[in-house]
């Protein structure tokens, strides 16, 4: 199994993100992407999205699978 930092694990969901915005050019993924940007201080753009992700980290490290993961 691989082991991710938080910060290579949010670089990994930009990118993905990142690069189904490329293909699609989705405005509400190209708004999300927006909120998810760095600022200098290391803040994301929308302090909500950095609170989000980390609960977000908390429920995967706690065993958490959503149901939506699951075909049939």
């Amino acid at each position: 199994m691989k082991m991710m930092t938080d910060e290579q694990a949010y670089a990994a969901m930009f990118y993905f993100l990142d690069q189904l915005y490329q293909r699609t050019k989705s405005d509400y993924l190209g708004g999300l992407l927006g909120q998810m940007c760095m600022l200098q201080d290391g803040k994301t753009a929308d302090p909500a999205v950095l609170h989000n992700w980390d609960k977000a980290v908390e429920y995967a490290l706690k065993g958490g699978k959503p149901d939506s993961l699951r075909l049939g």
